[in-house]
């Protein structure tokens, strides 16, 4: 554990220099300048009091009053100093901690969009969200008050220390003991805080997941009357983030009084120690060689005073420290996180045919091709997008050792529709999973257009892939932007023509704003079949030539599917069409439909074949076999 604090620690200082190459040594600066100087009256205390002391025994006040006033001079000019390099230090603090906290959020979140579809399916949401609000609160106060404040107690005490040998060996080891004890309390306290105040980021993050699930889930709950079940839950997630919170807490909070009061001891033993050398007349061992006397031992007990208060200074940031660091390692963690892997080199252009050849061609024509490089022979070759998707023996599983799909082989011609019917996790949504490189097969091949789907740049598959899945998300904006996310630089009227080949258009002229009215909270102001006909309309403006329709009606009223099917038939004109359906009245026109029973296909063929047939897709279809 104190291995990887330490690493986190050094890779978050190497960030902030990194993201701050100039500033942050300028903070250095000026927090030792301020630390310096701030240590440095100590010795013209001790030459103000040996004047005092010879003018007392001469009764000579004149002859040290102007070098009195001029170190008193000295010293308030020092203190500006001190001062004007404090506040230069604060100001440009406030710029790096905030400035480095955006920039890390932005690392994170432009990480995020890398990370594999697995990783979200596999972590939960709240808990990811905890990365940007308790992770990134706890490195704002460890950068902005912690970091510059142990600078100044480091130095301090390093410079203390040193004027404390400059004038007397004897009492630097009496404060050298006091010293061991400190680190030895800090060292055993401060060990069992982190410990707890990492477990405590952990049960912060689970908290604020359950919390997020719960919100999210506030219908079921209500509805099938499980409140108190999720009190009770609730309360052991809280009670362990109490328990983690109280320990952590306990143990820091303990360590500054235990250092405060090693402090007064250590005080109370110089002033001893000096008291005793005066009395015993101890020859003085020094740097400075000057005799021990009262105008060392008071500057003595004032560095000590000070040598202690930063000591306990130290301690009190250790709390933030901890957490700082604890935050720190959540968030390199999920910096650390692996990308989605992405070896393709085939892409997507736009393309035109000239005397017989596919040529690439910058402005939209409504063709697309496939930009293949060859470098053995150092050749670029273009395949025209027609949608043909073919699956040889594919075998898959999301964890292994736990095979979903067997032996999977299909062929979709392009414009053909292709259905995929059976029970719930008989693998229907996994192969469209597949086919769009959410996951990547075990064993088989996934051809597109003749081409191996892993030599396909990923970005560029998906953008010749519409989705529309059973669950709708939309985004916080306009309905007109929710359909223009489809294809950001639609026109309004190809967003408006997408809506009413979707059958959106009338319920959405008849909203308060019509297309301008705004949604939020994932258009909760919605209909869940209103949202539904928005997924589609996104679908739809994005013109691709292949379609995955998961689900896509099945939030949809009788009346609206027959207004809606019209409009999907129209869309799904000339394309290769995937559909997922458990209502068998929609795939009914299907050129071919496959039947899945534990990722096994165990029959094809169009409806009126598998009808005939008498099998599975019968019993589905006559309801002698209940779908689910």
């Amino acid at each position: 554990m104190k291995n990887k604090k330490q690493g986190t620690l050094k890779r978050l200082v190497k960030t902030l220099f990194a993201f701050y190459p100039v500033m942050m040594p300028l903070v250095v600066v000026f927090v030792l300048l301020n630390a310096m100087v701030s240590s440095i009256p100590s010795i013209f205390m001790q030459n103000i009091i040996a004047l005092v002391e010879v003018s007392w025994q001469s009764g000579d006040w004149a002859a040290v009053s102007g070098q009195i006033l001029k170190f008193v001079g000295i010293l308030v000019t020092l203190y500006v100093i001190s001062l004007a390099a404090g506040v230069a230090y604060t100001q440009m603090m406030a710029v790096v901690s905030q400035g480095f906290l955006k920039k890390l959020r932005k690392k994170m979140f432009d990480g995020m969009q890398n990370l594999p579809i697995k990783y979200f399916d596999t972590h939960n949401h709240g808990d990811i969200m905890s990365y940007y609000t308790n992770d990134i609160d706890t490195l704002r106060q460890m950068i902005s008050q912690s970091f510059p404040q142990l600078m100044i107690s480091f130095v301090t005490v390093v410079t203390v220390f040193s004027l404390m040998l400059y004038f007397s060996v004897w009492m630097a080891l009496v404060v050298l003991v006091g010293v061991v004890f400190m680190v030895l309390v800090t060292k055993k306290v401060g060990g069992n805080s982190a410990r707890y105040f990492v477990r405590q980021q952990i049960a912060l993050g689970k908290t604020e997941g359950f919390v997020e699930e719960m919100m999210n889930g506030q219908k079921v709950i209500k509805v099938f009357c499980h409140e108190e079940e999720s009190k009770a839950d609730f309360d052991k997630i809280n009670d362990a983030l109490f328990h983690d919170s109280e320990q952590a807490h306990r143990f820091a909070n303990m360590l500054m009084p235990i250092l405060g009061n090693i402090g007064n001891v250590l005080y109370v033993a110089v002033a001893l120690a000096g008291g005793l050398l005066l009395l015993a007349k101890v020859p003085n061992l020094s740097i400075s060689g000057m005799p021990l006397g009262i105008s060392i031992v008071v500057p003595f007990l004032n560095m000590t005073k000070q040598f202690a208060g930063n000591i306990g200074q130290v301690s009190n940031q250790l709390n933030a420290v901890i957490m700082g660091l604890a935050g720190a390692q959540r968030i390199f963690e999920l910096i650390d996180q692996k990308p989605e892997a992405d070896d393709g080199y085939v892409t997507l252009v736009n393309a035109k045919e000239v005397d017989g050849q596919i040529v690439e061609c910058q402005e939209r024509t409504g063709m697309w091709a496939w930009k293949h490089p060859h470098s053995a022979e150092g050749t670029v070759t273009y395949t025209r997008l027609t949608g043909a998707v073919q699956l040889f023996d594919v075998d898959f599983g999301y964890v292994e050792n736990k095979t979903v799909l067997h032996n999977v082989t299909l062929y979709a011609h392009p414009g053909q529709k292709v259905a995929f019917v059976g029970a719930t996790g008989a693998g229907k949504t996994t192969i469209t999973n597949l086919i769009n490189r959410f996951y990547d097969i075990a064993d088989g091949k996934i051809r597109y257009d003749g081409i191996n789907i892993n030599k396909i740049k990923k970005a560029d598959l998906r953008r010749s892939l519409g989705v529309v899945l059973q669950e709708t998300n939309l985004f916080t904006g306009t309905v007109m932007e929710n359909i223009r996310y489809g294809k950001l630089d639609a026109t309004d009227e190809e967003c408006v023509d997408a809506a009413k080949l979707a059958g959106a258009h009338d319920f959405i002229t008849r909203l308060p704003e019509g297309y301008d009215t705004m949604l939020s909270s994932n258009g909760a102001n919605l209909s869940q079949g209103q949202r539904q006909l928005i997924a589609i309309a996104r679908a739809a403006v994005a013109d691709p030539p292949v379609m995955i329709l998961d689900e896509a009606t099945s939030s949809i009223d009788t009346r609206t599917e027959a207004i809606v099917q019209k409009g999907m038939d129209a869309l799904m004109k000339g394309r290769t069409v995937f559909v997922i359906a458990h209502r068998l009245s929609t795939v009914q026109n299907s050129d071919v439909i496959m039947v899945l029973e534990q990722g096994h296909i165990i029959e094809r063929g169009s409806h009126e074949k598998l009808l005939e047939e008498k099998g599975k897709y019968y019993q589905l279809y006559t309801g002698a076999f209940e779908l689910e």
